[in-house]
Formats: structure tokens, sequence, C-alpha cells
């Protein structure tokens, strides 16, 4: 073969050889994008988690609640400044009937939760713990269980960490919306609320409550105020 016939064929695998070097590079570029956008979807969707589930700070919105956030993120209403609490009845988790309105003349706690929810899982035993204590007190616990889409989550929950207080079922987060604007932020969970002897909020924190910071969120109310 003439070195003249050679040429073409040296040429041709040289092209060939091209070819294939700029294909395995396009194909790395595109497993790099795609390594990337998958990290992308990964931190979005651990994003929406954390806000799903949020310890929701100190602030919930405006509105005429009358309250004043402390450095501990418990926010109290003066006497006298307090909004209503709204109508909140309806069913229970365990399939009984509840309303809120039948504990006038008591302190009720209200923690809103959800069996998917991480810190509410973390404050759980705190609650049921407080709440053994002060129920001689003149107090009432009530939960209030939000975005599970069926009671058999929370029934398990409940059975869990040994929660005897009754939780008002609210998929859909619609017993929230009733309270004046200011006072719950539907994206907060947990949230809790204490009402007075009267039916009045009188403080709110939007996030986990351990223990003593509970207890300390309660105390003024166990007592006549003043």
């Amino acid at each position: 073969m003439s070195a003249a016939s050679r040429a073409p064929l040296r040429s041709n695998r040289s092209n060939r050889t091209a070819e294939r070097f700029t294909e395995r590079t396009a194909d790395a570029r595109a497993r790099v994008r795609s390594r990337a956008a998958r990290a992308a979807v990964g931190a979005a969707a651990a994003a929406l988690l954390v806000s799903a589930c949020s310890s929701g700070g100190t602030s919930g919105g405006g509105g005429q609640t009358g309250f004043i956030t402390g450095s501990d993120g418990i926010a109290t209403a003066k006497k006298g400044e307090r909004a209503d609490a709204p109508e909140l009845s309806g069913e229970t988790v365990d399939g009984g009937q509840v309303d809120v309105a039948d504990y006038k003349g008591k302190v009720v706690v209200l923690n809103v939760w959800g069996s998917w929810c991480p810190p509410c899982r973390a404050e759980a035993k705190n609650f049921e713990k407080v709440y053994q204590d002060v129920k001689d007190q003149g107090v009432q616990f009530v939960g209030i269980n939000t975005r599970d889409t069926s009671t058999g989550p929370a029934r398990a929950f409940e059975k869990d960490y040994g929660v005897t207080y009754p939780s008002l079922y609210d998929p859909a987060g619609r017993l929230m919306l009733r309270f004046e604007k200011g006072t719950l932020n539907p994206q907060a969970v947990p949230s809790t609320l204490v009402i007075d002897r009267e039916g009045k909020v009188a403080a709110r924190t939007l996030q986990a409550l351990s223990e003593e910071k509970l207890r300390k969120m309660l105390a003024p109310y166990l007592q006549p105020e003043k």
C-alpha cells in the first residue's frame, strides 16, 4: 500500500478517535450536570422539609394579638389586651369529640403537632409529664393534630409517647386559621398556646419546648392573675 493510500486511513482513524473523545467528554459533562441537578433538587427538598416542620422562630405576623416576645421565644399578652380564643371543636384523633369551650374556667394548653414532625416527637413526653403534674390544678391540655392524612399515624404517635390528653384532628389546618391574625403561623409546627381561665390567648410560642420551658410558660397562669 502506497503512502498516498495509507494517508486517508490514518485520517479516518484520527477522525474516529476525535469523535470518540468528543462523545466521552460530552457524556462526562452530562453526568456532572445530572449530579449537580440532583444535588440541587435534594437541597431544595431538604429546605422544604425544614420549613414544613420548623421551630418557627419567634415571629408570627401582625394582627392585634397584644403579644410581646421575650428572648426565650415565649410571647405573652397582658391581661386586658388578650384576644379571645376561637371556637375549637370537632373529632379527636381517637374518634371522640372535644369542644374547648367546655374547659372555660380552666387554663388550656393547646399544642399543635404532627406525627411526621421530629420536633413534635422530641417534645411529646415533656407535654405528657407536665400535664400529669398540673391537671389537678385546673389545667387541661388539648392537642391539634395537623397535616396527618389519616388518624392512624397520629394514634400511633400518641401510643408511642404515652399521650393521654385529647387531640383534635385537623389535617388541613382549618382550626389554626380561626385564630386572630398573628396568633399562629400554619407553617410553624410545633406551636403552643396558653388560653387563660377567661378563654383568652395569654401566651404563645412557635417552637418545640423542653419540659423546663413549658413549665416556665405555664407557671404565671396556675395561680389567680392580678
